[in-house]
């Protein structure tokens, strides 16, 4: 069994050399959103364990800034924070796959 019921992690890579990458596209502040968010919405508690995380580089530049959520192994893609509560509120919260988003 897991130690977390989720565990989402954020590539927030940002290449040294401005190349493609999620940092790009601020995910540390999208980041930052989805971990205030989850504790504002009281989803992450002892009892169901939503574990926010950064990452370095996942390898997946091409499609944009990139979140993985275990134990699912589900990828997704995001352009701002509506896409990102959509994620909260569909997957984190109701365990329901956000399928426009995934990658």
């Amino acid at each position: 069994m897991s130690h977390f019921n989720k565990h989402v992690f954020f590539c927030t890579n940002q290449r040294e050399d401005g190349g493609d990458c999620c940092g790009n596209f601020a995910a540390q502040k999208a980041r930052d959103y989805v971990k205030n968010k989850v504790k504002q919405l009281g989803i992450s508690t002892r009892q169901n364990s939503i574990r926010i995380n950064s990452a370095g580089c996942m390898d997946r530049c091409d499609v944009g800034p990139v979140i993985v959520v275990y134990p699912e192994a589900i990828w997704y893609t995001y352009v701002d924070e509506s896409d990102l509560d959509e994620i909260i509120e569909e997957h984190l919260k109701n365990g329901r796959i956000v399928e426009r988003l995934k990658v």
